[in-house]
């Protein structure tokens, strides 16, 4: 079984578990995808058997976490700078489950976090620039040093503040269409399933079915 690894603080609790339940003989025949460099890191040191989409270019289970998960299960995904290989691990899987606990449930996308979005660095302002000219807020993503956060890709990334998104698949569209944006944040009509972790007990929601985010 290919099992795609997400990235995150959630995520890579699935990792660890996961290299638990082989380490136990509990699992066996698992491949790894990782969706960033830094779970690659710690898969590796884990032990996890790790693959590339090259070698195995469709992923039966991607296990990942959202920032924010509207009620169609949409997503808002980039909050730790990974969002492009998700996205990429996402499209290839038969099944994408996302963990979340209920803060992260939103009426609308956007509404609780901005919008990631990777671009260039070269014409980084003509992006930031045009992204605005759509309505967002726009503020060029810093580490913790103060300099320009870069993607594993050597990219930027613009956290787009929209507030609450009334057309996410026209918003995917004009960000997707314009020279220098790599990829965004919106990961639409990409999860099947999302587990919502809450004080008293565990959600599973699938897409299809009517759901209801406070």
């Amino acid at each position: 079984m290919v099992v795609g690894l997400g990235h995150g603080s959630t995520a890579i609790l699935a990792v660890r578990r996961i290299a638990q339940l082989l380490r136990d003989g509990h699992l066996v025949d698992i491949l790894g995808v990782p969706c960033s460099l830094q779970v690659e890191e710690e898969a590796r040191r884990l032990g996890i058997p790790l693959t590339t989409l090259e070698e195995h270019p469709v992923v039966d289970l991607t296990i990942d976490g959202a920032d924010e998960v509207d009620p169609k299960l949409d997503l808002i995904k980039g909050g730790g700078g990974a969002l492009l290989r998700e996205k990429i691990v996402a499209q290839a899987s038969q099944r994408e489950m996302i963990v979340v606990d209920e803060s992260k449930l939103s009426p609308a996308l956007g509404t609780r976090w901005a919008l990631p979005v990777e671009v260039t660095p070269f014409g980084w302002r003509s992006q930031q620039s045009y992204i605005q000219s759509l309505g967002a807020s726009v503020v060029l993503r810093e580490s913790s040093d103060g300099a320009p956060f870069r993607t594993d890709q050597g990219n930027l990334i613009l956290d787009c503040s929209f507030g609450p998104i009334s057309e996410p698949i026209r918003l995917a569209t004009k960000l997707s269409q314009r020279a220098g944006v790599v990829e965004h944040g919106l990961f639409l009509g990409l999860a099947t399933d999302v587990i919502v972790a809450t004080d008293q007990a565990i959600r599973h929601l699938k897409r299809g079915k009517s759901h209801d985010c406070d």
